[in-house]
This record gives C-alpha cells, sequence and structure tokens, in this order.
C-alpha cells in the first residue's frame, strides 16, 4: 500500500485517482440528465474543491456558469467551528439554480453557513455535489446534499485539493492518516 509523509504525519491511500475520475464521471452524467434545460451556477468553495470541480466541469455538458467562494474553519486536522469568509458569493443568485461543489463535507457547520448565504439571494434551487461525505461526522442534516462521490470514516484525509496545514492539495490520490499502533 503506498504511504506518504507530510509533516508529522504518515498518509496510506485511500482513493486512487483513477477511482475518483470515474466516479466523478458518473456524477456529471446526473449532474447533464437532472440540469438538462437549465443553466446553473457551480459555485465552489475553496481551497479544497478546486481540482475536483475543474474535472467535473470538464465532464459535463449542460450549459453553466461558474461561481467560487472562500471560506475555512480548519486549523491542523481538526475543524475549529469558527466559519471565515475570505471572499463572498456570486451576488446574480435570485432565481438561479445553484450547485455548490464541495471537496469533503464532515460536520456541515460550514455548508450551513454557505447555505444561509445563499437562500439570501432567492434562488430557484440549490443543490450540493460534494467528492467525499464522512457521516459518522455530521452534526447537521443537509437536505441539499444530493451528489456525493465517496463515503469515509470519521478520518483525516489528504490529496486531491484536500490539505494538511496547506499541504498536500497537488496530490492525484487521496490519502487517509495512518492510524498509530
Amino acid at each position: 500500500m503506498t504511504k506518504i509523509q507530510i509533516k508529522d504525519k504518515e498518509f496510506e491511500m485511500l482513493l486512487e485517482n483513477d477511482n475518483i475520475a470515474k466516479r466523478t464521471r458518473l456524477i456529471a452524467i446526473q449532474l447533464d440528465v437532472d440540469y438538462e434545460h437549465k443553466c446553473p451556477i457551480f459555485i465552489g468553495v475553496l481551497n479544497g474543491s478546486f481540482i475536483f470541480m475543474a474535472d467535473l466541469l470538464k465532464e459535463v455538458s449542460i450549459s453553466c456558469e461558474v461561481g467560487f467562494i472562500k471560506v475555512s474553519s480548519y486549523e491542523g486536522t481538526t475543524t475549529s467551528g469558527n466559519i471565515k469568509q475570505s471572499f463572498g458569493l456570486p451576488d446574480n443568485l435570485h432565481n438561479r439554480d445553484i450547485i455548490l461543489v464541495e471537496d469533503i463535507v464532515d460536520t456541515g457547520l460550514t455548508l450551513n453557513y454557505i447555505l444561509k448565504e445563499v437562500y439570501k439571494q432567492s434562488p430557484s434551487s440549490v443543490k450540493i455535489c460534494s467528492l467525499l461525505l464522512k457521516p459518522a461526522a455530521l452534526k447537521t442534516t443537509i437536505p441539499e446534499l444530493e451528489y456525493v462521490g465517496f463515503e469515509i470514516a470519521n478520518e483525516f484525509v489528504v490529496g486531491y485539493g484536500l490539505d494538511y496545514d496547506g499541504l498536500g492539495r497537488n496530490l492525484k490520490d487521496i490519502y487517509r492518516v495512518k492510524s498509530i499502533g
């Protein structure tokens, strides 16, 4: 099994890029069907979603627009619960179909914050597309979470846009922190 070292932590392979690419293609097909006669706005949640969103958009064939929001709640390997918005949502969401693109949904607290901001603009519809979901970490329900690539255990992961203290985003595969012992 492939292992890597980032700072003080050792990680082992969780999802290979080929599997991520296949799942991304399947999600894109579903989005093409669900939004066939619409022009949604894909809003990527930075920084983590940038690789997944780029790969997803290359597979989607519907007409669409793209925007980004930057928020953060992580410090090291745990979420702080304090959400910081670095730059905000596009301001033209009224009566539009919105697809929020996330790298990972764990507690759901960041998404709840973003959803409140999105709904202030009275969009026509809002759905969430996330590459990863940690069901055991959820602290809230998110009915808008419609498209999920993979459900994973409640463990820290890195690669394919996900980082550990800013490092590892550029890895093409996803790795999980290696448990001690």
